[in-house]
């Protein structure tokens, strides 16, 4: 038996939970177009996102660390890729459709611009004397909707509505939803609201284990939170020697608490709220997708911890500092004068305003290539 898309929609309909997203109900994409003869809707967005320009960048593009600190940091690309694995894993345990999780999930971060949060905040802050802001959500919206140009006969890479609401309705501590032409009133999906949780679990536990690597806190000032001490527990560590495998332990532990605890507890809600469909998970007063009480005091204990312990390191700040004046000075380099900007870029003037056109430019650039082009635009002694 071959299974053809319509074989795979019967599976979904036979196999997920009534509240998952089905890709045969899909509102369908902006600009018409047949389906995959092979693959359902939401898998086909997967796949288009995949072989984006954009998400190949996020390779050479800083979570917490710049590319020049190390290699065995995590980075845009490798963060996205735990959070579609978490985010496949949460739904899996939840009944949700796997498929639509992880294209959210490997979409949500494609605008991102270089050097992490601290070429987010340049650019906002930039943007505020033209009466607008930088946002990532925002511009990875832009990305599969507009700056990617691989189809004739569309701009963009004509995503489902399911999955463009999911990135626009994505939320998280350090991230703000933009999604006022996804009916904003309305709760995201179960798949979305998956990836909203499976974000600061990667990164929550991806940034301790960086940040124990890196030497910026030790062991013992860990002692005091109760999710390490609880994680030590767990895996019967106490007084040995902190090995690189106890490490690997632990992180390991941590994720596994967390992501049973969300399908634990959002389960019993959803059993509790009696949501048995698509609709209701929408309509319903608060997020579905939860942390139990204990585990939810545990977290935002350690993202305390990480807050004043790691991103406010002064190695963290002046790498921060310094991406800041280099995204700064780029983009002032390009408003003074646009004939700077290369040939393809400088010809979208016709079509957008400048400060649109320098923003995308910036945003789309990985770490390497923003210090390049700082270089040609500023050292005298590097040839443009």
């Amino acid at each position: 038996m071959i299974y053809n898309r319509e074989k795979r929609e019967q599976l979904e309909r036979q196999a997920l939970a009534p509240y998952a997203s089905l890709s045969g109900n899909s509102r369908g994409r902006a600009h018409p177009e047949p389906e995959s003869t092979s693959r359902t809707a939401f898998q086909r967005d997967r796949d288009r996102i995949i072989h984006t320009t954009a998400f190949r960048r996020l390779e050479y593009k800083t979570q917490v660390f710049v590319i020049l600190e190390g290699d065995h940091y995590r980075t845009r690309l490798t963060h996205t890729l735990e959070v579609a694995q978490l985010g496949r894993s949460i739904a899996a345990g939840l009944g949700a459709n796997p498929d639509l999780t992880e294209a959210i999930c490997l979409a949500h971060d494609l605008g991102h611009p270089p050097f992490g949060h601290a070429g987010e905040s340049a650019l906002n802050k930039l943007l505020k004397q033209f009466g607008s802001g930088f946002n990532h959500n925002t511009q990875s919206y832009r990305v599969v909707t507009q700056l990617e140009n691989r189809y004739p006969l569309f701009p963009g890479l004509n995503l489902t509505y399911e999955t463009r609401a999911g990135m626009l309705k994505h939320e998280t501590t350090y991230d703000k939803s933009e999604a006022t032409q996804y009916e904003p009133d309305k709760r995201p999906s179960i798949e979305a609201q998956i990836t909203n949780f499976a974000d600061p679990i990667a990164y929550d536990s991806h940034d301790l284990d960086d940040g124990l690597r890196a030497g910026l806190f030790t062991v013992a000032e860990l002692e005091q939170l109760d999710l390490w001490r609880d994680l030590r527990g767990r895996i019967n560590w106490d007084k040995g020697p902190f090995t690189t495998l106890i490490r690997h332990e632990i992180i390991r532990e941590m994720v596994g608490l967390l992501v049973s605890d969300v399908i634990t507890t959002t389960s019993a809600f959803l059993d509790q709220h009696t949501i048995d469909s698509p609709e209701k998970v929408e309509s319903h007063p608060a997020t579905l997708v939860q942390f139990s009480p204990p585990v939810a005091a545990m977290v935002k204990q350690l993202k305390a911890f990480l807050y004043e312990r790691m991103y406010r390191h002064y190695r963290l700040i002046r790498m921060q500092a310094k991406a800041e004046r280099f995204v700064t000075e780029l983009f002032q380099a390009y408003i003074k004068e646009p004939r700077m900007l290369p040939t393809e870029t400088h010809q979208r003037l016709d079509s957008a305003p400048l400060e649109q056109v320098v923003t995308d430019y910036i945003a789309g650039m990985t770490d390497r290539y923003a210090l390049q082009e700082w270089q040609r635009l500023f050292d005298p002694f590097t040839l443009a």
